[in-house]
């Protein structure tokens, strides 16, 4: 076991494995609409869950902390951890809108939540929170980041402007999570 949990590619494949022998210990699937709804559902969950898992993981733990790191250590968050975690970051954010809408277009709310209208009112609200969110994540946050942690050349004023700004567009999906999360679940349960 040690062996598995020591590789976290090994790991991962694991969960999956776990994940398919559930899969056949749960029986008689029909890959129907049913299952593809189920499907969607659950690559979108899984893909948010990495992705507000992350921006929550920056706004909670390592943007708080950065002050408290000597000087000395934190080329290793600029340069090795925050590349990577924005790297995943921004693949979680990819991830959750595009198996969101997939979701949304096999559930058939797709225009209606695009229009938030009818049926499509809260979980509407909930898609262009996440729409929003998904575009600052890409336009805004990490090509601010790129400049903050010195993947692209710029002077000292325009990184620290750059950092300002990835901060505060990074506070700002912070915030718009939680009423985008309470639309997610409130279709599920409200409507």
């Amino acid at each position: 076991m040690a062996a598995i949990l020591q590789s976290l590619s090994k790991t991962v494949i694991s969960g999956f494995v776990l994940m398919a022998l559930v899969f056949a210990l749960i029986g008689d699937f029909t890959f129907d609409m049913l299952f593809w709804k189920f499907l969607f559902r659950w690559l979108h969950v899984l893909n948010g869950v990495m992705w507000i898992g992350l921006l929550w993981y920056f706004n909670f733990v390592q943007i708080p902390n950065m002050p408290n790191i000597p000087d000395e250590q934190k080329p290793a968050i600029g340069k090795v951890i925050a590349p990577a975690a924005l790297f995943w970051f921004r693949w979680g954010a990819m991830g959750t809108i595009l198996t969101g809408l997939l979701l949304a277009m096999v559930e058939g709310y797709l225009i209606e939540a695009i229009t938030i209208s009818g049926n499509g009112t809260i979980i509407g609200i909930g898609m262009w929170l996440g729409a929003i969110m998904w575009f600052n994540v890409w336009f805004v946050i990490w090509p601010n980041q790129k400049k903050a942690l010195g993947m692209v050349e710029v002077d000292a004023d325009t990184k620290a402007k750059a950092a300002r700004t990835a901060m505060l567009f990074s506070r700002t999906n912070t915030m718009l999570s939680v009423p985008m999360l309470f639309c997610m679940v409130a279709q599920q349960n409200f409507v």
